[in-house]
């Protein structure tokens, strides 16, 4: 097991590792662990000995070369990218490398040099006989990458990805629940685990993530605002599940500030209390790793997000209502919001998305009353004629078609 002790750095916790490679050079790794400084000591100590406990020094990479099998290449160029992308970046690249771009290729044998692009080019072909285009533009994206390094670093001369034709996205339909809808699920979830994650999602269009994230200095009781500032994501590293506690949201977009109206208060005071009381009652069995957080259970275990994308949809089709996904709530939460009026620009910034168009691609279809206005300007600047007597017209046109009807008869 390599060595390792913590720093800090900004205000944050990061575990330092220690080792030696085959050739005698020591590497020291910083690895962030997501902890504010400030009150987080213990959780701190316990990840730097997971972290120690499963840590893998990268393998040696000297060997690339152009005669290489590509789906070795794949392999070492993940190792390479590992130190210098986000974990969750890393995740879904390895992910897609070891499940199914690597294992295609390997059957196939071409090397890094002889790689060319029709080869590519009948992977996607294959591949889309069981995935949709959107997974299919994924591993482009991946594949384009790697050989993006291999051409800087003078192993090809060119990125032959750049010339394969990548399929057309795919159109996604998320589902939308109207308010009646809403209201039915609820009265469903109504006193369940469920409840507050539910409400909190429809409401304010947050991520799986970033309602499972919530924490209590985020919500401002004073001033009557909640932050979004703190995700908690599930990904998997080396074939291992791992939660992944992120202090900033997706995107500077996503960490936003929004009012604390309705009864919203009162949810979130009770289940403080209820936290309190909770911690009285369990004593020494309380599990206090996750202190802070809103969303834990009775002992103090903090929600997984897979219970809200396994368990949500499982349980709402049981009561009749129709499938669909804990993130559809988000989306739900735009289609109201653009029923009622919002402009399209508001909703980007209400649900945190750093580009508009994001915003535009989803939803703009759903703007029917932008289309209103957009139908009442063409009507003030472009009169329409006067309707007429299109009943009387009509009858003499039909007078005249059977006339020249009988004389061509005739």
């Amino acid at each position: 097991m390599v060595s390792g002790h913590l720093e800090t750095k900004k205000g944050y916790y990061y575990v330092v590792l220690s080792y030696v490679d085959v050739n005698g050079k020591r590497h020291r790794p910083w690895i962030s662990t997501g902890l504010p400084e400030k009150g987080n000591k213990r959780k701190a100590e316990a990840e730097l000995a997971r972290i120690r406990s499963t840590y893998e020094p990268p393998k040696e990479v000297e060997d690339l070369n152009s005669d290489m099998p590509f789906a070795d290449y794949l392999l070492q160029w993940l190792e390479i990218v590992k130190v210098r992308i986000k974990i969750a970046t890393f995740s879904s690249y390895e992910s897609m490398v070891k499940r199914t771009i690597e294992p295609y290729f390997r059957k196939k044998g071409y090397t890094l040099r002889g790689l060319e692009a029709r080869h590519i080019q009948q992977f996607y072909t294959e591949k889309l006989k069981t995935v949709k285009p959107n997974s299919v533009i994924h591993y482009h994206a991946v594949i384009h990458q790697a050989l993006k390094y291999a051409l800087k670093t003078d192993l090809v001369t060119q990125n032959v990805a750049m010339k394969v034709d990548r399929p057309k996205k795919n159109d996604f339909q998320p589902v939308f629940l109207d308010a009646a809808e809403l209201q039915k699920l609820f009265t469903i979830i109504k006193g369940t685990k469920l409840e507050l994650p539910v409400l909190v999602a429809a409401f304010y269009g947050l991520r799986r993530g970033e309602v499972i994230g919530l924490k209590w200095d985020a919500i401002d009781f004073e001033r009557g605002a909640i932050t979004i500032k703190r995700t908690v994501t599930s990904i998997q590293v080396d074939g291992r599940e791992q939660i992944i506690e992120q202090e900033s949201a997706k995107t500077k977009s996503s960490m936003r500030t929004l009012p604390l109206v309705g009864s919203f208060r009162e949810y979130f005071l009770q289940v403080k209390e209820a936290q309190e009381l909770n911690k009285k009652v369990c004593g020494n069995c309380y599990n206090y790793e996750y202190d802070g957080y809103v969303f834990v259970d009775e002992l103090g275990e903090r929600m997984r997000p897979g219970y809200l994308t396994s368990y949500f949809p499982q349980f709402i089709q049981r009561h009749g209502l129709r499938k669909m996904r804990f993130h559809d709530l988000r989306h739900s939460c735009a289609s109201l919001l653009l029923a009622n009026g919002v402009p399209l620009k508001q909703i980007q910034e209400w649900l945190g998305h750093s580009d508009f168009s994001t915003t535009a691609n989803i939803y703009a279809h759903l703007d029917y009353s932008s289309k209103l206005s957009s139908a009442q300007a063409m009507v003030s600047g472009m009169p329409l004629p006067e309707v007429g007597d299109f009943k009387s017209k009509w009858s003499n046109l039909t007078e005249e078609a059977e006339a020249t009807n009988e004389k061509s008869e005739e």
